[in-house]
């Protein structure tokens, strides 16, 4: 019997979350004996060599770079590549590619579509929401299965799409062969790590005002990212008083080494999908602070895992950090437990799984 052969599409390599759980999946399957083919409309991004060589790759050609209409035009050519070539299923990773889904409706081919990003955000407002709802319900009309990294996110994409397609598979954010957590460090006055991209709905700021509100010696905070907020940021440290107590460090491939070093670990964002700095989190041993952004908060529920605060509120944050810094440290081993399932191969796996049932 041939092997199966799934077709992934993206726009990029771009140094994105959707990008990386693509690739790696990719990387996964062809492992296990997969004929696994990108389709990206740029060879652009650091991503591409994560594939490894079983992976093959074909660029839209002309190129398509990302930009005002792209994600339209990569649809369209995605269109024509799957009518040149036969696949047994298609991948569409995140909520940014759904278009693509769109345009391969009635290809033939199962299609599987991702849920990344948040659904329901309040902050979106009734009317914004509703027209969300209406896009997500015309994009994603022809997929036979969608994917879901948690079971909330789960129930809301079959509320919105108005039929059971929804399955939850968890978040590929961990290798199989990751490092197991380390002792947490007996660093004084002990660091707080924060990490994502410098951009206002993560929460920095709000982070470094509720630092302020520490008692001076209780911690170090160190930011790990980059993004347009940087410059602000260090000049908020520096308003509020704390620049030789918070550091931002800038991008760096792998926050493994910063988690390590960390008592605690801090989510401060406005929403989220399912972040995988979370997962990261814990599986190296590392207790966190979160702000009720995202369903994935659920895996702080247990004992020693970390505290839930309500967003948009720097007093409460403040709080918690203080509560979890004067807590003995959990046992890193446990915590590590907790996200076991979001290792690369059970992952990987069960997407195998889901595609072999849409084809029986």
């Amino acid at each position: 019997m041939a092997a199966p052969s799934i077709l992934v599409v993206l726009h990029d390599f771009a140094l994105g979350g959707t990008e990386r759980v693509a690739v790696r999946l990719a990387e996964a399957w062809a492992k296990r004996g997969v004929q696994v083919t990108i389709f990206a409309g740029s060879d652009a991004g650091p991503l591409r060599a994560l594939a490894g060589e079983a992976v093959e790759i074909v660029v839209a050609d002309p190129s398509i770079p990302r930009g005002s209409g792209s994600r339209r035009r990569l649809a369209q050519a995605a269109r024509a590549f799957v009518g040149q070539r036969r696949f047994d299923g298609v991948f569409i990773p995140g909520n940014f590619h759904w278009p693509v889904a769109a345009a391969l409706a009635g290809s033939g081919i199962p299609v599987v579509a991702q849920v990344s990003a948040a659904l329901d955000k309040p902050q979106r407002g009734r009317l914004r929401q509703w027209a969300f709802e209406v896009r997500m319900r015309y994009l994603l009309r022809g997929v036979q299965a969608v994917v879901a990294l948690s079971d909330v996110a789960r129930d809301q994409a079959d509320r919105i799409l108005r039929r059971p397609v929804t399955t939850t598979i968890a978040l590929p954010a961990l290798s199989d062969d990751a490092a197991p957590p380390l002792p947490v460090p007996e660093t004084q006055p002990p660091i707080v790590l924060s990490a994502g991209r410098l951009v206002p709905e993560k929460g920095f700021a709000r982070l470094i005002e509720a630092f302020a509100r520490l008692p001076e010696g209780m911690a170090r905070l160190i930011i790990v990212g980059d993004g347009p907020e940087a410059d602000a940021l260090r000049q908020q440290s520096v308003t509020l008083g704390l620049a030789d107590r918070v550091e931002l460090v800038g991008y760096v491939t792998d926050i493994r080494p910063w988690l390590d070093m960390a008592r605690l670990f801090v989510l401060a964002s406005d929403f989220e999908g399912y972040p995988a700095v979370l997962v990261e989190a814990l599986a190296a041993g590392r207790p966190v602070v979160a702000t009720d952004c995202t369903p994935a908060t659920r895996l702080l529920d247990a004992p020693g895992a970390g505290m839930v605060v309500p967003l948009d509120d720097s007093e409460a944050l403040a709080r918690s950090i203080a509560t979890m810094l004067a807590q003995s440290a959990p046992d890193p081993e446990a915590l590590a437990g907790l996200v076991a399932h979001h290792r690369i191969g059970a992952v990987a796996a069960e997407y195998l799984d889901l595609f072999a049932g849409l084809r029986a």
